[in-house]
């Protein structure tokens, strides 16, 4: 049996994760570790890019953000959790690879300018208009072979794989090109009908949100809001309840769509038994992150020896690239 392929992803830094990065990757991950290398990044150095002046949040989220992984039900014996700031071959490689790459490229990359736009940017920082670069870094000090990415991260998958040929054509065959792994699931939406859950948007149902807290955030998800009685109809496709209910109760779904549609059920009692899915698939997620939050001496272990694997592989890559740049000292 031939080693196995090099999975890298990750998670930025700037809070608790929610049930948008479960299906969108946390539960991939999970369902991969056995299959691949694994290596899975807390992106400390990009929160930056939009965080700066919150490096409180910064340096808490990342116990909480490698916890969030953990609680899932990622193995620590399989795969590896590193800190971004810590791998110095990051930071190299996004110095290297920025002497090829044109601001004009930068500028019109699409994931940036809706970014830009989502966070008001009139006029970006280096770091946040340069970051495609450093996740070029991130991927390629490893030898990723995959990078699971929604639709929204293909542009800057591009530019890794634009990088890489470049640099082998200038420099010679050095890096490997890695493969984008599109994630099969859909966006969750947020709870309040926003297209995104969000942080920063106040429409998302945290991981580590308690029972009652998640009941509660639900009460408040948006419904059809032409069923004012309980014997209204109800159109299902316009509800954010019967949504979730399809990515989290799928069994029930279309039953549930049934009665609303005929007035069998009402929107208090769809929402409960909604709560009460998310709850029982939370429970476990909670009773993992109950463990890691009492030790939390052994999340640091985890996060450094990853972090510590992760160095030495980055530094043979940068060996590599100064030798082909003629860079290194003989």
């Amino acid at each position: 049996m031939g080693e196995k392929k090099r999975i890298l992803t990750g998670d930025r830094t700037t809070g608790k994760l929610h049930l948008g990065h479960y299906v969108g990757s946390l539960s991939q991950r999970v369902a991969l570790q056995d299959e691949y290398d694994t290596f899975i990044l807390l992106a400390d150095v990009q929160a930056l890019t939009t965080h700066f002046e919150k490096p409180e949040l910064i340096n808490s989220s990342i116990y909480d953000v490698a916890m969030d992984n953990l609680s899932v039900g990622l193995d620590p014996n399989k795969v590896t959790i590193f800190q971004q700031s810590q791998i110095k071959a990051i930071a190299e490689l996004t110095v290297f690879y920025s002497m090829f790459v044109s601001v004009n490229v930068l500028r019109h990359n699409p994931t940036i300018k809706t970014e830009a736009a989502n966070y008001g940017y009139s006029d970006m920082t280096y770091g946040f208009l340069g970051y495609p670069v450093s996740q070029s870094a991130d991927i390629t000090f490893c030898n990723a072979d995959l990078v699971p990415v929604g639709e929204d991260q293909l542009p800057h998958m591009e530019l890794t794989r634009k990088i890489v040929r470049r640099f082998n054509d200038l420099y010679g065959e050095t890096l490997k090109e890695p493969t984008a792994k599109l994630s099969s699931c859909s966006r969750l939406m947020g709870l309040d009908g926003n297209a995104k859950m969000g942080k920063s948007l106040g429409n998302a149902i945290y991981l580590a949100d308690d029972a009652k807290t998640v009941l509660d955030k639900v009460k408040q998800a948006v419904t059809d809001k032409n069923r004012i009685n309980l014997k209204d109809p109800g159109n299902p496709e316009i509800c954010m309840v019967q949504k979730y209910h399809k990515v989290f109760n799928e069994a029930e779904h279309g039953n549930i769509c049934d009665m609303c549609r005929s007035a069998s059920i009402g929107c208090v009692a769809c929402k409960k038994n909604l709560a009460e899915k998310l709850n029982n698939m939370l429970d476990p997620f909670r009773e993992r992150r109950a463990y890691y939050e009492n030790h939390t001496s052994e999340v640091k272990e985890i996060i450094m020896a990853g972090s510590e694997k992760a160095n030495k592989i980055g530094e043979e890559t940068v060996r590599r690239v100064k030798d082909a740049m003629h860079v290194s000292i003989d």
